[in-house]
Parts: structure tokens; sequence; C-alpha cells
């Protein structure tokens, strides 16, 4: 307790805080009155201010890490890489490595808690047509290093808290995660930049490609934020929650929100040219993360709802919109991977370091 009976002020550490989930939940903390400091963690640091954020240049697999935990109530471990997704090598080193350096430099620093940014991709397959609670079995999708990558870094997390039972280990499975200001971000990510962004209005295109399995669970930045919030903050937060949006976007909710009519494709059609695009340099992106998509289950999201009181203020189909209306308009955010030139005039420098070769 601090003067006159008031509640103890948190110190809160963020690594990867100026990404997609990172700038939402700098601005929800910076909410908190029950937040006195906040300590983004970076690569690269950004011109923007956020309230009571100081900002701190680090790699997480290679610079020490215990002086910035030191002292913190909780550490959120939210930095991952998504690309370049044809160095697997490096995305092992800040996956992997990267992820086990900070769990143990939070134990070792004597954090509070440590909340670590999971996904709907650590689960093995399951069910489209039912919800799954977080028991399920994390063993990922293995054709998608994404996957493997998620499940791996949960049994280092598991390795972690068995050495440390003092520690309190908070682990969120949210489903895909959008907002505006990101769209940029996710398009250089996913699409690469051959996508032509004036085309991703609804209703332009007659059909959607879609198969029986293309069913999507969906949620907004600034929703999944509040759930890392009340993960840091709740003293009694503790093991997993699945974190997404109602209601699941299917073949028919995405051809109603698209203005398409859905059109089945066999899964393999979809994975070919996912596969060929791919080889081919046309796009960033793997067949391993359809597989991904179409492999994981459905998620229950009760536990999150009623332990952690979250409630997410954003439905998915709205979301949804709200990127495709973003990625057509190319909008982009205050910090460097989220910035909208980030690819350069034209794109050029997206081209010239490799689709899918570079971290954007």
């Amino acid at each position: 307790m601090g003067a006159a009976g008031s509640p103890r002020r948190m110190r809160i550490v963020v690594t990867g805080a100026t990404g997609n989930v990172g700038t939402a939940l700098l601005r929800a903390l910076a909410a908190d009155e029950r937040v006195r400091e906040i300590v983004g963690v970076a690569r690269r640091l950004p011109d923007w201010q956020n309230p009571r954020t100081r900002w701190v240049r680090a790699d997480v697999a290679a610079d020490a890490l215990e002086p910035h935990f030191a002292g913190a109530d909780a550490v959120v471990h939210l930095a991952w890489l998504i690309q370049p997704s044809r160095d697997e090598a490096e995305l092992e080193r800040v996956n992997l490595t990267g992820s086990r350096r900070v769990f143990e430099a939070a134990a070792q620093a004597g954090a509070g808690a440590l909340v670590y940014a999971s996904s709907v991709g650590t689960y093995s397959a399951g069910p489209k047509d039912g919800r799954v609670v977080e028991s399920w079995p994390t063993d990922g999708i293995p054709t998608s290093f994404y996957a493997r990558h998620k499940a791996a870094a949960e049994r280092a997390l598991d390795a972690v808290e068995a050495r440390h039972p003092g520690l309190r280990v908070v682990r969120l499975r949210p489903a895909l995660i959008f907002q505006r200001s990101a769209a940029q971000e996710i398009r250089r990510l996913f699409a690469g930049p051959l996508l032509p962004s004036p085309l991703l209005r609804p209703n332009l295109l007659p059909v959607l490609p879609v198969t029986d399995r293309l069913v999507l669970q969906v949620v907004h930045a600034d929703d999944v934020a509040q759930a890392y919030r009340l993960a840091a903050t709740d003293p009694g937060a503790h093991g997993a929650y699945n974190v997404a949006a109602e209601p699941p976007l299917g073949p028919a909710e995405l051809g109603r929100l698209l203005g398409a009519r859905p059109v089945r494709v066999p899964a393999r059609v979809l994975r070919t040219a996912a596969n060929l695009t791919w080889k081919a340099h046309l796009q960033p992106t793997p067949p391993g993360w359809l597989d991904m998509g179409l492999g994981v289950p459905l998620m229950d999201v009760t536990r999150a709802r009623g332990e952690l009181g979250w409630e997410p203020r954003h439905d998915a189909g709205s979301t949804l919109l709200e990127l495709l209306d973003g990625l057509r308009r190319r909008d982009g955010g205050v910090t460097p991977p989220l910035e909208a030139g980030a690819g350069g005039p034209l794109r050029v420098r997206e081209l010239r370091t490799g689709v899918g070769r570079v971290n954007p």
C-alpha cells in the first residue's frame, strides 16, 4: 500500500512494444491509473511519446534484459518475428532464443509476473463446429513455423514456471489481431508488395474461394490489449486464457461481409496456390499459414470473460472491415513497424530486399 492507504502503483515492462499489439497495450496501460511507469522495449525506438512511457532499445535475443526487468511488477512479452519467413534461423533466434531469454530474465530479475503472448496457433488441430477450452493440446500445426515456435515457447515457459513457483505466469492465446493503424504492417508481413490495395473494397469481387474449414476467429488490437492489461495488473490472473471476439468468420459470414458469393474450393487447391506463389516470391507467406488457419480449433473464451472480466468492444466482422479499409487507404501507425511508408516509395524497399527474405 502507498501513502494514505492507496494501492501501490505498478511498473510494467513490455517487449515488442512498437508492434500491432504493443502500441495498443501501451495506450491501455497509460489509461490505467494504477500504472506509474511503462517501459517499452524495442529494437527500433519510435518518435512516439506515450504517457508515462520510457523507451529502451534492446534485442531480446542478444542484449542484457535483467537491468530493464528489475523492479517490474509485470513483464509482458510480445516481441516476435513473422518475417523473414524464408530465414528460419533468424526466426528461431528471436522467437525461441529470445523468448527463453525473456522468461529467464524476468525470473532472475524478480519480476512479479510474466505475461506471454501465445496464440491460437499453439493449439493442435481441433474442431471448427465447437469450441475448445485452454486444456486442449498445445502441440501446434507441424507444417507451420509460427505454430511450431509458439508451441515450443510454451514448453520453455512451462520449464521456467516449474523452476520459479513464486513467479506469477499468464499466457494469452488470442485469435487473429487487427487494427487500422497496423494495416500496412499486416500487408507487408502477409501479402507483400504486389497486393493492389485499391481492390480491397467490399462488393468488388464477385466470388470468394473458400473451404469448409475456413472459419476464423478475430479480435481487435484494442480489445486484446485490455486482456493483456488485465492479466498484468490483476494479481489473481494466472494460467492460460483464450481471447477472441464473436462471431467466428466462416464462409457464409465472410461472403456477407465482403459482398462476394462463397465458392467451395478443395483445400489442396488453395494450398497449391499458396505454395506456388510463395515459391515464386510473389508473396511472403508460406503455405503453413493456410494449414494453421484450417487446422486450429475455435476457442472458448469463457475463462477470460469470467476470471479476467474481459469483454471485447468490437465484433469480429467490424474488426475485419476496419483492417480492409485501412489496407485500401494505406493507413499506418506511429512506430517504425507500423509506418505506412516503411516499404519505401512504391514499395521498392520490400521488392529490393526480397519478398520474405528480410524483416521489413
